[in-house]
């Protein structure tokens, strides 16, 4: 991981996203009253966006980096490892409909957490798993999720969990043509992959 020190000076002009979600026609920015935002990271975040924006409750969702040093980045800076960002979506949702223990269900079983930094064949700090929480209540759930997890995970023969849980930073928007990528681009790549664990947040008493 890139210390501060030595991250790219980046810059202090934020990449611009103008248009409305591809699939679910709403604000890629703004979040409506009511509504709770999650941002996590889960390897490549083309195939972790649309496992999201297809999940019932899900108001919006975007593309971007996030945990790491270097202002307003770009794509090509985030993927030289240089920035110490990891590859996030922001997940708005109803939160009546769709708990934060869910979303935080889903987000594991749809990647394979113990892999550090890396998933699959995408090498790099920027395919790590985390978790990037805006609010104490939010860490207590993920933190209970993720325990009762890893104790499944360990269960059917896989090493420590590896998902970073920590307050959330900045968020800033990836470039436009990465915003639900794989719908405009159906046959494009999508390495993300599960482990065939469920997580049943019943267990942690959530």
């Amino acid at each position: 991981m890139v210390s501060a020190a030595d991250a790219l000076a980046g810059r202090s002009e934020a990449i611009v996203v103008d248009r409305p979600h591809l699939v679910l026609s709403t604000s890629l920015t703004d979040a409506p009253a009511g509504s709770e935002v999650a941002y996590v990271a889960m390897g490549c975040f083309w195939g972790a966006e649309r496992s999201f924006y297809r999940l019932e409750g899900v108001i919006s969702t975007a593309v971007g980096y996030q945990g790491g040093f270097t202002p307003n980045p770009t794509y090509q800076e985030v993927c030289t490892g240089l920035t110490g960002h990891a590859e996030a979506v922001k997940v708005v949702f109803d939160p009546h409909r769709l708990s934060y223990a869910d979303v935080v269900a889903h987000f594991f079983e749809n990647h394979d957490p113990t892999q550090g930094n890396r998933q699959g064949a995408d090498v790099g700090t920027q395919y790590r798993s985390a978790i990037y929480v805006t609010s104490d209540a939010q860490g207590d759930v993920a933190r209970r999720v993720a325990a009762t997890y890893a104790e499944r995970l360990r269960e059917a023969g896989y090493g420590p969990l590896t998902t970073e849980i920590a307050p959330a930073g900045p968020f800033y928007f990836a470039e436009e043509y990465h915003q639900q990528y794989l719908e405009a681009n159906p046959h494009g790549y999508c390495g993300l992959g599960g482990t065939g664990v469920s997580c049943p947040v019943g267990v942690a008493g959530l």
